[in-house]
């Protein structure tokens, strides 16, 4: 019998009212029914997956593929499948591109979806004007045809991961009909999609109810309703599950995790997924934080420690921004903890334990398993070697509106996310300077990573990625600190299908036979 203490009576306190405003329908308590409850552990800042700075949050992507379709499908192993588009594909010569529609979809308002929707959807992502925060890589095509289900359109440059990015960040197809006529504002009131559920209810930063399309072309989803309760606190995510109050969570802290799933009727399954851990390192500080600097305040983290103690041993420990299931990582780069070579670092750069170096690093509290007693270990560690950081903890919205506005702390831990796998999406995007994603900004990588971006030659643009990894490492211009395995935890008698992409997906969810 589940037992509350005080701490977990505040925390159902908030889950109470959350279960108010939905109703006495909207909670599964004893068993599931029609109804899954996921206790999620971020809020939905808006519903358009194409715009703003949610758009290229990972976290939030589990929402957006419930009610949205992307270009191409992804499955949960990361293999590419047909989406909205059925086939793909580029010209001989490599300066066109041409996707065949799926035909049969309607939107959620009952209206068929059409290549017209396809093509709109491209050119308003390319358009700056929208804040589609990639319009770098849709601006690639422009001057569409539409020829029956074939639509074909003209390409700047080749780029190797275009069809990639259609069914990663921002890759979602919208209603050009409804939304020309509805404007901004009227689809964040209502958004209509082409997805397996349709939006219900939204409450603020409180929940959000969805409801099957029992039109979907992809197959009757298992659940009539799907209510995503944001429960930001980790505490109260634990409480939730173990109460009986939501089905489902996750990113929960490890040592709940493996509580959790021992106790009757509950499981659970932590699978390493394509997100990490990572510090950015402020480029606007390069004069205080010299390569001395960098590299020694990445040799002083002793990463096998903090996998093994604060995370119970799930995690990866990686010396570069691509875990092992990225095309790009590369198991000969090192970096190996010394703290001895990085006191000496540091005193060659000026300061010791007795005369530090006073820095800032942001980091987020709750958003991954144990994110901020990371940061407490590594400032710590960092302490002992004269380079001592104040924590200002914030959310994951601020941290991308600081980032895109270049507005990081010298440094500043982040969760980053790449389902693709492709380098591009990882070291590329947070070390290319031109990149609104990148913290450290210098010509020489830029040098490097330059030419890599409209490389044919697959082999020679995967060495070449290597090699920039290599080159960061050496040069301490980010700090990579672990691969995260996802802890999801849920009452026993559902079946959950892991997602390596972190995207938990209610899709994936169904009651055992």
């Amino acid at each position: 019998m589940f037992t509350p203490t005080r701490r977990d009576t505040l925390a159902l306190g908030a889950g109470a009212l959350i279960t108010s405003l939905i109703g006495p329908g909207g909670v599964a308590q004893a068993a599931v029914g029609d109804t899954l409850t996921i206790a999620f552990n971020v809020n939905l800042p808006a519903f358009d997956p194409t715009v703003g700075p949610s758009a290229v949050n990972p976290s939030i992507q589990a929402i957006y593929r419930s009610v949205f379709d992307q270009f191409v499908g992804q499955k949960p192993n990361l293999a590419f499948e047909p989406g909205l588009l059925t086939a793909w594909g580029w010209s001989d010569d490599k300066k066109k591109v041409w996707m065949d529609v799926r035909e049969g979809v309607t939107w959620h308002d009952g209206s068929p979806f059409t290549p017209e929707d396809v093509v709109w959807s491209l050119e308003r992502a390319a358009d700056p004007k929208t804040g589609n925060p990639i319009t770098f890589v849709w601006s690639e095509l422009s001057n569409f045809k539409i020829d029956g289900k074939r639509v074909t359109a003209d390409a700047k440059q080749y780029d190797p991961v275009l069809f990639k990015w259609m069914a990663f960040l921002t890759g979602y197809v919208l209603p050009k009909a409804y939304y020309t006529k509805v404007g901004a504002e009227g689809f964040e009131k209502k958004p209509i999609g082409t997805g397996p559920y349709m939006v219900d209810e939204y409450q603020g930063n409180a929940f959000l109810r969805l409801k099957a399309n029992p039109k979907y072309w992809g197959g009757k989803p298992a659940f009539q309703t799907v209510v995503f309760k944001f429960v930001t606190d980790a505490t109260s995510r634990v409480a939730e599950i173990e109460s009986g109050s939501s089905d489902l969570t996750l990113e929960i802290p490890y040592e709940e995790f493996d509580r959790l799933k021992k106790k009757k009727g509950l499981t659970g399954v932590a699978t390493p997924i394509t997100d990490i851990g990572m510090i950015f390192i402020n480029s606007d500080d390069a004069k205080t934080l010299t390569k001395d600097v960098r590299l020694a305040a990445n040799l002083a983290i002793d990463k096998q420690a903090i996998v093994k103690r604060l995370l119970r041993g799930y995690g990866v420990p990686l010396a570069t921004l691509e875990a092992p299931e990225y095309e790009a990582f590369d198991p000969s780069i090192k970096v190996v903890h010394d703290p001895k070579k990085a006191a000496a670092l540091m005193k060659a750069a000026g300061y010791s334990p007795e005369k530090p170096l006073k820095t800032k690093i942001q980091t987020t509290r709750g958003l991954k398993p144990k994110d901020y007693e990371m940061i407490q270990a590594i400032v710590g560690m960092w302490r002992k070697i004269g380079l001592d950081a104040e924590i200002e903890v914030y959310e994951v919205a601020k941290h991308f509106q600081l980032r895109t506005s270049h507005k990081l702390a010298p440094f500043a831990f982040y969760n980053w996310g790449n389902a693709i796998g492709d380098p591009t999406t990882s070291t590329g995007f947070a070390m290319f300077g031109p990149s609104p994603h990148s913290s450290w900004k210098s010509k020489d990588v830029d040098a490097m990573i330059g030419p890599l971006w409209g490389e044919t030659d697959e082999k020679k643009r995967i060495a070449g990625w290597k090699a920039v990894s290599k080159y960061v490492a050496e040069q301490g211009d980010v700090i990579g600190l672990l691969q995260y395995a996802q802890p999801v935890v849920y009452k026993s008698e559902l079946k959950v299908i892991p997602n390596i992409s972190g995207a938990l997906q209610p899709t994936l969810v169904s009651k055992k036979a």
